[in-house]
């Protein structure tokens, strides 16, 4: 078993959540939060930043720690588990341009419940759900926006 971590982001502009629509070969792969691997030296909150700027473009901020997610998948030669450490992040505008390296075609910002109905897998949904409702919580209290 190969053990692997990745750090992402629930990134929120106006109220708005930042997805990623993947498509490998013409084949529905379905829309995600952008996430991705820890690079040797690099902190967690290291790799989400970068993971964020690099697979969607847009310039985001941590506001906390949210969460982390764990699952696993097989390859050909191996099982991988995977553990995701997830972040509510604060974006400066609507701006997003998906990486097509990665196989993103499309990237956008949704209603919570677009979102919510959008993404493919039910872990990314609980943690968007999470980060949602910390937002709120935040927006309540005066403090979205704001270092914390």
């Amino acid at each position: 078993m190969i053990e692997a971590t990745s750090c992402g982001g629930v990134v929120i502009f106006r109220g708005k959540i930042l997805l990623l629509y993947k498509n490998y070969r013409n084949r529905y792969e379905g829309w995600v939060l952008p996430k991705g691997t820890v690079e040797d030296g690099e902190q967690h909150t290291e790799t989400a930043l970068r993971e964020v700027k690099e697979e969607s473009g847009a310039n985001a901020s941590i506001v906390k720690f949210i969460g982390k997610t764990s699952y696993s998948f097989n390859t050909y030669s191996d099982v991988v588990s995977k553990n995701v450490y997830w972040y509510l992040m604060m974006s400066d505008s609507f701006y997003s341009k998906p990486q097509r390296e990665e196989y993103f075609c499309d990237s956008g910002y949704y209603k919570y419940h677009e979102a919510y109905h959008l993404l493919k897998f039910p872990n990314e949904k609980q943690i968007l759900e999470d980060a949602y409702s910390e937002y709120i919580a935040l927006r309540r209290e005066g403090l979205w926006g704001r270092p914390l």
